[in-house]
């Protein structure tokens, strides 16, 4: 199993950062995440704002009454506030791998609704139980777990989650596996999902990974551009 690195490169001599589309993001959010991962496979360029959750900057609450990350905002005036809908938008401009391949297309948006569904509500109460006091965390991890046995019989007669090309579904879903994989990665490592976890591991020592996730201080207003093309 490979993580495909081979994004496009840009030629930076060429590009007006102020005239770039306008990406609200948030270094760790799942959903932000595979936004970033789509435009990166892409090879799109955009002027990236990391925000802090908690001093939301008044300009993404302009773009977005949502307030919620990611936010692509286009030299159009167009707002995209779906992190699918990002994905969708790069994967359009271009998809050097096809991961928007017709033939499994559908299959990925059920696994994906899944995903964003049933195995986020859950996702949510196993990370915070303290919030979510209702049942043990146990309970919602067990309910978390029935995803988890879907990814890793699908992982079991493919490479991938849709077969054996990596596509939307592997990299919509992966942020949210990395999350699971966090709470407890004692228990997740010995855990009856051997699959998932080489699958997770493949994707996090990537060098598409990395790029995603380099650090970027905090935007205010009068910062310079910053540039994000993976």
């Amino acid at each position: 199993m490979r993580f495909h690195d081979n994004f496009p490169s840009l030629d930076m001599t060429s590009l007006n950062l102020n005239a770039l589309p306008v990406l609200y993001s948030y270094r760790r959010c799942p959903y932000a995440m595979r936004a970033r991962l789509a435009i990166a496979k892409a090879g799109m360029a955009v002027e990236l704002r990391e925000i802090e959750l908690r001093h939301k900057p008044q300009a993404l609450l302009a773009a977005s009454a949502k307030g919620t990350v990611p936010v692509l905002q286009l030299g159009n005036s167009q707002v995209i506030d779906e992190s699918l809908d990002i994905m969708f938008w790069a994967l359009a401009q271009n998809d050097p791998d096809r991961w928007l391949n017709p033939a499994g297309l559908e299959a990925a948006k059920n696994l994906i609704a899944w995903n964003d569904g049933e195995f986020k509500y859950y996702l949510d109460r196993y990370k915070y139980p303290d919030r979510h006091p209702e049942q043990a965390q146990i309970f919602y991890r067990r309910q978390a777990e029935l995803f988890l046995s879907e990814l890793e019989r699908r992982l079991t007669t493919g490479q991938y989650l849709c077969g054996q090309h990596f596509t939307l579904a592997d990299a919509a879903i992966l942020p949210f596996i990395r999350q699971f994989a966090a709470v407890d990665a004692d228990w997740f490592a010995h855990s009856p999902y051997p699959k998932v976890g080489l699958w997770l591991k493949t994707y996090v020592e990537s060098e598409l990974f990395a790029a995603i996730m380099a650090k970027y201080k905090p935007w205010k207003c009068n910062d310079p551009p910053v540039l994000f093309s993976g």
